[in-house]
């Protein structure tokens, strides 16, 4: 089983910028893809960025495209979320997720508020 534990969000205004950390313990966190989804009130659980078990290849929501960058140091069993320009309508809990095949592990959550 993967730990997987969230920190850096915080308030913010629009323009600004958070840099998320995820944190892994147990099983080999390199052998796992990770992504970042987030959640606001009242709405899905969406995907914002997802990066390959070796951080060759990335991938990013339309929304934030441009603004977001994923990145991951398996030396460190830590993925990282840098939101640039951020949005009020970025507001949410963000999530990471360490995933390989069928098996998925979630971190707690992280909220990132953006006032405008």
């Amino acid at each position: 089983q993967v730990q997987m534990v969230e920190s850096g969000g915080g308030l913010v205004q629009a323009g600004g910028s958070l840099r998320l950390s995820c944190a892994a313990s147990g099983r080999t966190f390199r052998s796992y893809a990770v992504g970042w989804f987030r959640q606001a009130p009242g709405k899905e659980r969406d995907s914002v960025a997802i990066i390959t078990s070796s951080g060759e290849s990335t991938s990013y929501a339309d929304s934030v495209k441009g603004r977001f960058t994923i990145s991951r140091d398996n030396a460190k069993s830590t993925a990282y979320l840098q939101m640039n320009n951020l949005k009020p309508e970025d507001t949410a809990v963000y999530y990471c997720t360490a995933f390989l095949g069928p098996a998925r592990y979630w971190g707690q959550g992280t909220q990132v508020t953006v006032s405008s």
